[in-house]
């Protein structure tokens, strides 16, 4: 039977080129993409705030998945988290971090 490994560190820095940055956060404030994501949270409107972070194994400093910092916006009805969609991270060139989350803030 496998044991369940618990990392205690887990470096959750990484930088993303300019121009890769760009790209993604143009497709994460597309008019398309905004109007899918209020269309399921049944929202009016929402805002990308611009945060983006790699998501980290569960530990016990990190117990929701995400860089301590970032879990105010977990825990607050007025944000929401997304997984950043596979095709953004490929369109916009970037394969490592192999997966990014992105905060949105609803509006109305």
């Amino acid at each position: 039977m496998a044991q369940l490994k618990i990392i205690n560190n887990f470096d959750t820095s990484f930088t993303l080129e300019q121009d890769a940055k760009e790209t993604l956060f143009n497709l994460l404030k597309g008019e398309s993409f905004l109007k899918q994501l209020t269309d399921n949270l049944q929202s009016q409107a929402v805002e990308f705030t611009e945060l983006i972070f790699q998501p980290v194994p569960y530990s016990e400093a990190t117990p929701k998945g995400m860089p301590a910092e970032y879990e105010v916006y977990h825990n607050s009805p007025d944000y929401i988290i997304i997984n950043v969609p596979p095709n953004f991270m490929f369109q916009s060139k970037i394969f490592k971090p192999s997966r990014l989350c992105a905060i949105y803030r609803k509006i109305g």
